[in-house]
């Protein structure tokens, strides 16, 4: 497998390390220091900052204001935003604002794209379904009441839905399809409670009672729903790698210069072979990743649908960043607690990582599914 990357990618991954380089990830709200949410709001400076270095519309197309690039960018700047716990809705807003350029119709991508860029709109999405647990799909039912849509249901744990100005939901009809409504936040009907999740970010539940939605408000192409998600999980399989490789860097530099019997505790075996087995851990991660996103990217045909890809993706990122900081955590000791140093907050992160992208065993098994309707060979 060829993963080289074009020169606008690399362009986009250098930006985003000249406007990262700015946060300090000791200096990200702990929540271990705080018993609510660490804020109420992301990072707006940082946001000004992205929209300014043209990252947020890196990934909409000319007549949008955007550089026209693909996933695999997206995943470049959002691996390089996790590196410094980077506290801003980049890959919600760019998952739901790609799928609306996609499948939206033209007057609703023409109305909302162009402030996406310019740093103006902020999106997120409801992906988590129910509990977390079950489809997403299946958590609202969506309506036809003459042209508009009615919408009523509840989903679960949806990131900077706060603060962002329009939250993509998909929604079951009754005949079995699935469609994407795009209500705001302040929309009649639509409620928010407030939800905390590991790394202290202010989550929401979205409940929907009778939301009365226009057709130019809801897009009903065949697609929409399973592209978006696709976006959202390769995108979190990028920031899982980025958490993750910062970690183990640390944990070099620790280990290097923490020393025992006279002696630095990275020339012993024990703490060699540990490292060793974290580094596989991530270059793993990286090749299901970029395989991932190249299938997402290009719609390129292969043994399996994308969704295979994105499965393996999925599994060695949740397992993968599990052991990455558990391991950092033991090999640093009683330090990597200290609330002055960055290792607790990074923990907290992956953690939330984790619980978004679900358990492994969930993803074998659609892999196992995937196997089953497509034998290969």
């Amino acid at each position: 497998m060829d993963f080289t990357f074009t020169d606008e990618q690399q362009a986009a991954a250098e930006a985003a390390k000249a406007v990262f380089s700015g946060v300090a990830p000791d200096a990200v709200p702990s929540p271990a220091l705080t018993p609510v949410a660490v804020s109420d709001d992301f990072d707006r400076p940082l946001w000004s900052r992205l929209a300014a270095a043209d990252l947020l519309g890196l990934v909409l197309a000319p007549e949008h204001g955007g550089a026209g690039l693909d996933a695999v960018a997206l995943c470049l700047v959002l691996r390089e935003a996790a590196r410094v716990l980077a506290r801003v809705p980049l890959l919600e807003t760019s998952a739901v604002a790609m799928t609306v350029e996609r499948y939206a119709g033209s007057e609703t991508a023409a109305a909302l794209l162009p402030r996406v860029g310019r740093g103006e709109l902020v999106l997120t999405a409801a992906s988590h379904g129910r509990t977390g647990h079950d489809a997403a799909d299946l958590a609202v039912i969506a309506r036809r009441d003459g042209s508009d849509w009615v919408l009523d249901g509840l989903q679960t744990a949806v990131p900077w839905a706060h603060v962002s100005d329009l939250v993509a939901v998909p929604a079951r009809t009754p005949d079995g399809r699935t469609v994407l409504a795009l209500p705001s936040r302040s929309h009649e009907g639509l409620g928010l409670t407030e939800q905390y999740s590991t790394n202290g970010e202010l989550l929401a539940e979205l409940r929907l009672d009778g939301v009365r939605l226009g057709s130019a408000d809801v897009i009903d192409a065949d697609g929409a729903w399973e592209h978006l998600r696709a976006l959202l999980t390769t995108g979190t399989c990028a920031l899982a790698l980025g958490l993750g490789e910062a970690v183990l860097t640390m944990t070099s530099q620790y280990t290097g210069k923490r020393e025992q019997f006279g002696h630095p505790v990275a020339t012993f075996q024990a703490v060699a072979v540990q490292t060793a087995d974290r580094y596989i851990d991530l270059r793993a991660m990286e090749a299901t990743l970029w395989q991932a996103a190249w299938r997402v990217s290009t719609g390129a045909g292969g043994a399996l649908p994308a969704a295979g890809d994105v499965a393996v993706a999925k599994i060695w990122a949740s397992e993968g960043v599990r052991r990455v900081v558990q391991t950092a955590q033991h090999l640093h000791g009683g330090f990597g607690a200290d609330t002055d140093y960055p290792l607790h907050r990074y923990h907290a992160w992956a953690k939330h990582l984790e619980l978004s992208l679900g358990p492994a065993a969930a993803h074998e098994e659609a892999l196992g599914d995937l196997l089953a309707a497509h034998p290969l060979g």
